[in-house]
Order: structure tokens, then sequence, then C-alpha cells
């Protein structure tokens, strides 16, 4: 899947993750801040990796802001964010 702009989800309210998306780079880079990064940052982006996959994305720079989300709304909030930034009106869940 493409992006064309950038686009954002979710919220920094406590158990959710603001995930910010944007085209135009080499491959995939994330970049996380979480209050639980050493008990969970690599689960974290594992769930982020394996929405972008899931999705067909091979070129995105991740900007995720974790509150304690649980994987569900981490996968969402990518999902959500990629689908605006790929500007697609029709996504069938």
């Amino acid at each position: 899947m493409e992006l064309k702009v950038r686009a954002a989800a979710g919220t920094l309210e406590s158990s959710d993750i603001h995930i910010i998306v944007e085209p135009g780079v080499s491959g995939i880079e994330i970049n996380l801040e979480s209050a639980v990064m050493a008990q969970f940052g690599d689960s974290i982006k594992a769930v982020i990796m394996e929405t972008l996959n899931d999705l067909g994305v091979t070129s995105v720079r991740v900007i995720a802001n974790d509150k304690g989300a649980i994987d569900p709304v981490i996968k969402s909030r990518v999902q959500t964010a990629i689908l605006r930034a790929a500007e697609v009106k029709n996504y069938k869940w």
C-alpha cells in the first residue's frame, strides 16, 4: 500500500497510543516513546510491524507515543493511520 500524505490516529490519553505515519522514506522506520518501553517496547514494535506487513506497507516512518495501549488498540490505530495516509475511502474490514 502506497502512502500519499501524513496521517495520524489515536490520542495521548491513558490506555491509548498516538500514531503518526509519514510516506517517503526507504523501508520501515519506527520511533517509539512509551512509559513502559523497558517491559513492552519490543512487543509494541512487533505489533506495529505485523500490522504494517498485513497491510502491505513497505515504506513508512511511524512515530508512536504509547500511553499503555493493549495490542488490539495498537493495531487499530496503525490501521487507521495507514488507511488515512493512503487516502483509502472504501476499505473492507
